[in-house]
């Protein structure tokens, strides 16, 4: 009988000891929880108070006189950097040699002017590379029948130039273009005969 009741008094002890321990760990699970959370939450005013003080920070920066960039959206420099009159004898090139042409035939004619600019076979400056004559002779069909400057110069003009000026080359290197169409045969012979053929691309034809 003693030991039938010992036996019920340890198996009774048993269970307190494992309900009581249960009971620790949804405790500790409930704990962990909140300390959790607790923890999401103040990291999440952590990030409030950084972001408010950056703010603040930026906007009393702008307002001392400095000066607050935006590296994302700073253009990049020039590659050629030209006088008033060069850009206006630039655009005016453009316009009147390329004017029907899309955006990557103004940028391919403007090119070939810069192309010329940086060759020692040519003149240093753009008013002087297309104005050029060689034996009398006009280099660029706008300046030999006048032209050059009387048409009015397009915003994809403008974009096509600005876009070269910026280093942005699809000449392949070439120095000259005609467009065989409209050039003398005399003179298309002597581009057949004498230059390299790099490429067509809308009404003209470039060479090297």
């Amino acid at each position: 009988m003693y030991t039938y009741k010992k036996n019920i008094m340890i198996l009774l002890l048993c269970n307190m000891i494992l309900l009581v321990s249960w009971l620790n760990v949804k405790e500790l699970q409930v704990n962990r929880v909140a300390s959790t959370q607790a923890f999401q939450m103040q990291f999440l005013e952590d990030c409030a108070e950084l972001d408010e003080s950056s703010f603040i920070g930026m906007v009393a920066e702008a307002s001392s006189g400095q000066r607050v960039v935006d590296y994302n959206v700073l253009e990049r420099e020039a590659k050629y950097n030209l006088s008033e009159e060069d850009y206006q004898v630039l655009l005016q090139i453009v316009e009147a040699e390329a004017g029907c042409e899309d955006i990557k035939g103004k940028m391919l004619v403007a090119g070939v002017v810069m192309n010329r600019v940086e060759s020692s076979q040519f003149p240093d400056t753009v008013k002087e590379v297309v104005y050029q004559k060689e034996h009398g002779v006009a280099q660029f069909s706008p300046v030999a029948n006048g032209r050059l400057g009387r048409t009015d110069i397009s915003d994809e003009t403008k974009e096509a130039v600005k876009r070269v000026l910026y280093g942005e080359d699809i000449t392949e290197g070439a120095l000259y273009f005609a467009s065989r169409k409209y050039a003398d045969p005399e003179l298309m012979k002597w581009f057949d005969n004498s230059l390299t053929l790099l490429f067509s691309y809308g009404g003209h034809e470039f060479f090297l």
